[in-house]
């Protein structure tokens, strides 16, 4: 006769990766829900993933490139901010739409058993989806204007894979979070923002006094950003300290995050 033996978890309590991916049917369906949900009943659908960053790169070239005449490194300025928007807008929404996963699948989570893990995770594709669809209209847009990113674009999987590992590391730990404290819906986002106007999303790093430029190279989106406007626009390369730093924080974050979720998972289902 077969016997199951229970034992407590380990300190770490990492998810068993067995159970994950006799999951991933659950990480599929619910990826295909965010996707339906997101653009069902809208009256442009998709085209809203086409009509942000265009919008955005636009105001960001007439106020930064325009007004302030800021540097965009030799290129047209709506390219650069439009760049700069890929990163950051998959760094944003890795982070906005795991933190709430689990508070939106909750009237699942308390009926059905399976890693808790799963329900963060599969936000994830819809975050991806968009991000592909914006980066295909980028290549597109350099394509007319007849910019060549150079060799540098063979990187764009790392930049985004360490995109996903520390958005990722933040939205599982702030979903945890946001269980057990709603106010995580409240500072989170303005977090995000004061972020977004403290990185190098919308200007380049020419243009931040020299005083102030160590507080910069301190921030890890900025050396996302530097990443993706190299291998997107062919600009300088990052240096090399910049590349080591963002593979150490974004391995840590996430291993960070992940410790922090499942640390908390016991009591999601009590909380919830």
């Amino acid at each position: 006769m077969a016997r199951t033996i229970v034992t407590p978890p380990n300190r770490l309590n990492f998810p068993k990766w067995r159970e994950l991916w006799a999951g991933r049917e659950i990480i599929y369906r619910f990826g295909q829900r965010d996707i339906l949900l997101r653009y069902r009943q809208t009256a442009v659908g998709v085209a809203w993933v086409f009509v942000q960053p265009l919008v955005s790169a636009g105001i960001f070239a007439i106020v930064f490139g325009g007004i302030a005449q800021l540097p965009s490194g030799g290129v047209p300025y709506f390219v650069f901010s439009f760049a700069g928007l890929l990163g950051w807008n998959l760094f944003n929404n890795v982070v906005s739409r795991t933190s709430p996963s689990l508070l939106a699948n909750q009237s699942i989570l308390s009926k059905v058993k399976f890693p808790r893990i799963l329900a963060p995770i599969s936000s994830l594709a819809s975050v991806v989806l968009d991000f592909l669809v914006a980066l295909a209209l980028f290549f597109v847009i350099i394509a007319v204007m007849g910019i060549n990113p150079g060799w540098g674009v063979f990187a764009l999987p790392f930049w985004i894979l360490m995109t996903l590992l520390l958005g990722g590391g933040i939205g599982l730990a702030a979903a945890a979070g946001v269980v057990k404290y709603r106010d995580v819906n409240y500072f989170l986002p303005w977090i995000m923002q004061v972020l977004m106007y403290g990185s190098p999303v919308a200007y380049s790093l020419e243009a931040v006094p020299q005083q102030f430029l160590w507080l910069f190279n301190l921030n890890p989106i900025t050396w996302l950003l530097e990443g993706y406007r190299w291998s997107l626009l062919g600009q300088a390369a990052p240096d090399w300290w910049q590349v080591i730093a963002l593979i150490i924080v974004s391995i840590g974050v996430a291993f960070a995050g992940l410790a922090i979720f499942q640390r908390m998972e016991r009591s999601f289902i009590d909380i919830v």
